[in-house]
This record gives C-alpha cells, structure tokens and sequence, in this order.
C-alpha cells in the first residue's frame, strides 16, 4: 500500500510452506481479509517470499499468468520479495542453516536470478505510467562461523568468490532493465555473524571488493566506461536496512544513513523489525530476573543472536561482546555485562515485555528519518516469529498482521 513514506506491505515469510501451492494458499486465506481491513480503496503491497521449490513453480508461465490475475482482481501489487531463506523456514530447525545455500554456491545464483525474472513480471505500472522499482533482499553473502573468519586469506577467498557471484545476478539485472524496462536491485541484509554484519563492513565489501571486481567485469561485458559500471553497481546493489539486526549491533540509524551516503551507496528497503533489549541492573535479584526472562524467548527454531555492552553506563560506552546464539549468551551471562540485545524479531506494536523491551524506538527513529531523507521507497514489516513466541504473545495471525501495519501507518503520518 502507498504511504507518504513509501510502498508497504508485509513479508510473506510470516507464512509456513514450501510449495507455491501452500505459499499462494496462505496468501489467499490472508490477503484479501488484510486489504479489506487495511487498504479498502487502494491497492495492498506484498513483500513476497518464495522458497527456491515454490520459484521454480511459481516460473512456469501459467502459474505467473494465474498469480497476476489474481493479483490485479485483488487489487493487490508486488514491490519486493524477500530471497533470504533458501529452504524450510518454518516447522523444521533452521537456526545457521539461514545462510544455506551461500553466495558461495551457484544455487544461490540461480535462486536469486530467478526471483528476479519473476518480479520483472510481477512490477506493477504506477500512475505515471512508469513501472516501479523494486528489491530482492538477500543473506549477508555467508555466515562468517563456517570458515576460519580470522584468518585474512580466508577472508580474502570468501569475498572474491561471493563477489563473483553477486556479479553474476548484477549483469542480469542490466540485462533485464534493457529487455523490460524494470530497474530491479538485489539489497544485501547485514545481520549479526554474516560476513557482512555491519554498516561499515557492507561498505568495505562494496568499495574493496564490489567496486573494483565489478568496473573490470562490466566495462568488457557491456562495454562501458569505469563511471558508467560503477553507476550501474551502485543502481543495482544496495543495503537492505533491517531495523533489528542494526539495532542489535548498537548502530544508530542516522549513523549508518550519514556513512552510506559518503560512499554514494544506497538503501533498497527497510525491512521494520524489533528485537528485544535489556538492561541488566547490578543487583543479583534483579539480573537474575532479567536473565530468566530472556530465557522465556530461548526456542530452537531460528538464531537468536545476542550482543552484549559490557560496563555500567550509556549505551555507546563499553566493549561490545558477541554471541552466536541465545543459549551462549544465557551460559556466558557474567557481572559486567551491562545491556543485551538479541536477535528476536517480537511484534512491532509492543514495547514492553515485563523487564525486557523492544528496540521499537529504533523503528520510529528509522521512520523519522525516511521521512526527512526519503533514502527508499520501500518498507516491509518483517515480523517472522509468531509461531515462536511466548504462548501469551501468540494472537491470531491476520489481527498480528493488521496491527502490525496499523502501527506503522500511524507512525508515518
């Protein structure tokens, strides 16, 4: 739907399913209900999320066709898709095996340009006649645990090689604006333990490794100049702003914003997301509490990656410790650590969970600046873990869903 900040709609992740038959079933239950409560009058965005089985099916053209006659008899468009989870993403263990399979492997490449020639179709016409841009989000390359990360030849191996490959999807999409006139961007997600987790390591990657490998590619491919391949790269790659996984690292949002446009690099969605936070006071008792509350959101379905500020104070002091998962973090909990952040998508609309809180305050500040800035034109709410949450969070998932959104567009008025 069109708000003044931007297309928005909800990833369909949020919904169990492989095929393309279970994932079109689910939008069916769901979105006509949704549009009617939210968006009677004008057309309902979607975040589409289709497994690497449900692309294949979802390509064969008279699926395509019956999709875009459902669509349009819905008054409904797709503005993003999500190309993040590969597989299985729900009612089977996923937890690293996210990443799977990486940037390093030529299904991802596949996978990937596939999502593509599908959204090319699916862009709808805006008012001007124009087709609009739209996204693919991706994984952060790889999941920097599954190679020797500090060792600088592996590093240097990972890169080259993922770097490649990004290439290869990026040529597609020039190829593609040329064929259907749609400039389509693939939005690379940072995320806690990625190869890339950090505003300042999705710009290193870019300009060390993107940059340089991609002007030498593209001036022999398509024979253009050094200033038109890095213009094209820039076009075509971009940052996928997921509000929790910044907000987990600490960064703050007009930081990341201020570094990304130095370099000349640009964000392709917003994916609005929570995590949850806590302060740990310094009284036993008290800490004590606030470990068994997180203890409460420790399931083995997803990671749950934590960052820890140690030392008593504001939140921009203190070494930042990392943890791979919930359960680490809960075994490693020791007296200087002062703050946890973790990597649990919780609903947007609540910011107090008894001693724990959201990073919703990351959200409205992430909102505030969109609407000063416009850096996109497309926000996702991207709430996956209803299934996982503490029994008293569950609620049926169309209200979640709509209150989810409501929340958002009152915030962006």
């Amino acid at each position: 739907m069109k708000t003044p900040l931007g297309h928005l709609g909800y990833c369909t992740n949020i919904h169990p399913g492989e095929t393309w038959t279970d994932h079109f079933a689910a939008l069916q239950q769901a979105i006509p209900e949704l549009k009617k409560r939210l968006s009677p009058d004008a057309p309902f965005g979607i975040g589409l999320r289709l497994s690497n089985i449900a692309s294949e099916e979802l390509e064969i053209p008279e699926n395509l066709v019956a999709f875009q006659h459902w669509l349009a008899s819905n008054d409904c468009y797709v503005f993003t898709m999500n190309g993040f989870p590969f597989g299985g993403f729900h009612d089977t263990v996923v937890k690293d095996q996210v990443h799977a399979p990486d940037w390093t492997t030529e299904a991802r490449v596949e996978y990937t340009k596939r999502l593509f020639r599908i959204l090319s179709v699916l862009l709808p016409i805006d008012e001007l006649g124009n087709a609009i841009q739209g996204g693919v989000s991706t994984s952060p390359l790889s999941y920097r645990h599954w190679f020797e990360w500090e060792q600088p030849a592996a590093r240097d191996y990972i890169f080259s090689q993922t770097t490649q490959n990004v290439l290869e999807v990026v040529a597609e999409l020039i190829q593609l604006r040329k064929q259907t006139d749609r400039l389509m961007h693939l939005d690379l997600e940072p995320e806690p333990d990625g190869v890339i987790e950090t505003a300042d390591e999705f710009i290193a990657w870019f300009t060390d490794y993107l940059l340089p490998m991609g002007i030498e590619q593209l001036t022999g491919q398509f024979g253009l100049t050094d200033d038109e391949a890095e213009a094209r790269i820039c076009e075509h790659v971009r940052l996928c702003y997921d509000v929790c996984h910044f907000a987990v690292g600490y960064e703050r949002p007009a930081d990341v914003l201020d570094k990304l446009k130095e370099y000349g690099l640009r964000v392709g969605k917003i994916q609005i997301s929570a995590a949850l936070k806590a302060e740990f006071p310094e009284a036993p008792e008290a800490r004590e509490a606030v470990r068994k509350a997180f203890e409460e959101f420790n399931e083995p379905t997803y990671l749950h990656q934590v960052v820890a500020r140690s030392g008593f104070g504001h939140s921009s002091s203190g070494a930042l410790l990392r943890f791979r998962d919930l359960p680490d973090a809960l075994a490693a909990l020791s007296d200087d650590h002062a703050e946890w952040r973790a990597h649990f998508h919780v609903p947007l609309f609540v910011n107090n969970y008894g001693v724990l809180q959201s990073t919703q305050d990351d959200i409205l500040e992430v909102l505030k600046l969109q609407a000063e800035r416009r850096f996109t034109n497309q926000l996702e709410v991207e709430t996956y873990t209803w299934g996982v949450l503490p029994d008293e969070l569950k609620k049926e998932l169309v209200d979640s869903i709509e209150r989810e959104i409501q929340w958002v567009v009152e915030n962006t008025k």
